[in-house]
């Protein structure tokens, strides 16, 4: 009697391979994610114009204490922070004419005007209340 060795062939194996590759895929995705929300290093998101503008829009709303500093955690109004912050989204605002989408510029000209507006509030707010001349 001789015994017939039977071969198991698992037609399967490709899907199989595909689904845990996704899944690692999927993992790793999520493992980026987390260590970009931590600011581990090497974890950037794409460099922009519309990022450029964010970083200057959070530095004036830092200056006008509307946004918690960083390192402490804590309002520390800086108008004159606030008010650099402005002047450069201007220049690029100026720099940039024509060369942007009709979004970006939009975008950017919003921005730029409620940020001053917002620039003014906050300045009046921080000024003392002047008396009015009183004659004897």
């Amino acid at each position: 009697m001789s015994e017939e060795k039977k071969i198991i062939i698992d037609e399967d194996w490709k899907s199989q391979v595909t689904a845990e590759k996704e899944a690692a895929d999927k993992q790793a995705a999520e493992t980026g994610a987390d260590e970009a929300a931590t600011g581990q290093p090497g974890m950037f998101p794409e460099a922009s114009i519309e990022m450029l503008i964010s970083i200057f829009v959070t530095e004036a709303m830092v200056g006008m204490g509307q946004i918690p500093h960083p390192a402490t955690g804590q309002p520390q109004p800086s108008l004159e922070q606030s008010r650099y912050a402005i002047d450069m989204l201007e220049v690029l605002q100026e720099k940039t004419k024509g060369n942007l989408s009709d979004e970006e510029e939009n975008t950017l000209r919003d921005l730029l005007h409620q940020l001053r507006m917002a620039f003014v509030a906050v300045q009046s707010q921080q000024q003392p209340p002047t008396s009015p001349i009183q004659t004897e």
